[in-house]
């Protein structure tokens, strides 16, 4: 999973990439043009030691997120141009966005566009994305208006994508982000194609400064009230406390977390908030070798959790045997899970569950 994290320039996108990924990003130079910074997190999942305990791994490996720092916004951006180039392309390879908009004081860091209004700055931003999306379907149409002057089979097929297509972008011009347009599943294989920006999962989170901590749940009732729609998801980091935070050992950050009322990390928080607009779960197996966590959408039957794994395992596919995590903590082995009725067997078409503990049965 790669999250892409943009924003206006001196917003501090950087600062909370630095928080959630306990990284150490340079925050002052990062402008237009460079390099995107990468930073891998392991997904905090409390579930892996406790099942760690019962088996005695050589390892424990969490699942992991991928956090992707764009580049400051290049000029022009908020003045209805809409995003284009590598900065676009870039925005298109993340599964979800974490958009940053200022809500901090600092008079010693200038606003882009003088005033702070952290509600007007992601409004901006957003149409930016949709703009960015009715100039690529735009672009579509003008293709398919000029295939159909010499079509002959295909004519129908590329009449019902120019409709398909005429349909989104008109939502859009009505201000209608495609994530939440009812379209039909015809559309999966054209958005798959496009990864239009308004039909990714999109996060906005206010950089707000160290006196508003105390704030936050209030911050955030207000953002929720406001902003939340289908797929998209609200939150407030202090990123500059964030960061610091993140570079003290577990015990230290706890101690001032709780003397600062800074609640629980930014990275949990993020994750949490990741998986929850993506409809992600982890399913668990855990045995001699590694205790693991793997992420899967909701939905997954078992069949398709098995790939996750190794495709050997899923072509050669038998049943899967499965406890829920709270059974197996509480009996304590899986032996002891068996004799009390709690470890079944399950087929491809079972629907896995977050927690679920799995030993793939297969044969090839």
């Amino acid at each position: 999973m790669a999250i892409g994290i943009f924003g206006y320039a001196r917003t501090g996108k950087t600062t909370i990439f630095n928080a959630v990924t306990r990284g150490h990003a340079d925050t002052m130079s990062f402008g237009s043009g460079a390099q995107p910074n990468v930073g891998v997190v392991k997904v905090p999942d409390s579930r892996l030691q406790a099942l760690a305990e019962i088996s005695h791994p050589k390892k424990i490996i969490p699942a992991e997120v991928e956090y992707v720092d764009i580049p400051a916004a290049p000029e022009g951006m908020g003045q209805s141009k809409g995003i284009a180039g590598e900065y676009l392309n870039t925005l298109q390879r993340c599964d979800a966005l974490l958009m940053v908009s200022r809500a901090f004081v600092d008079p010693a860091i200038p606003h882009v566009v003088d005033t702070l209004d952290p509600y007007r700055d992601a409004a901006s931003l957003e149409l930016e994305l949709a703009f960015s999306d009715m100039a690529i379907l735009e672009r579509r149409e003008e293709r398919i208006a000029t295939q159909l002057k010499g079509a002959k089979s295909e004519r129908d097929a590329l009449n019902r994508e120019q409709a398909l297509i005429t349909r989104i972008r008109e939502s859009l011009e009505a201000e209608v982000p495609v994530r939440e347009q009812k379209l039909p599943p015809e559309a999966d294989p054209l958005l798959e194609n496009f990864q239009l920006l308004t039909a990714k999962p999109l996060m906005i989170v206010f950089n707000i400064d160290e006196d508003s901590v105390g704030m936050t749940d209030t911050i955030e009732a207000g953002m929720a009230e406001k902003i939340t729609r289908p797929g998209v998801g609200v939150a407030a980091l202090c990123g500059k406390l964030e960061m610091e935070l993140g570079q003290m050992d577990a015990a230290e950050e706890a101690e001032f977390r709780s003397e600062l009322g800074a609640g629980e990390p930014g990275l949990d928080r993020m994750v949490a908030l990741s998986y929850d607009l993506l409809g992600l779960l982890s399913f668990l197996t855990t045995g001699e070798d590694e205790t693991r966590a793997w992420t899967i959408r909701k939905g997954t039957v078992a069949f398709d959790a098995a790939a996750k794994i190794h495709s050997d395992i899923q072509r050669g596919f038998i049943r899967a045997e499965i406890v829920g995590f709270d059974d197996l903590v509480r009996t304590g082995s899986t032996g002891e899970a068996r004799k009390q009725g709690v470890f079944r067997t399950e087929g491809k078409q079972y629907v896995m569950q977050d927690g679920d503990v799995v030993n793939f049965l297969f044969n090839v």
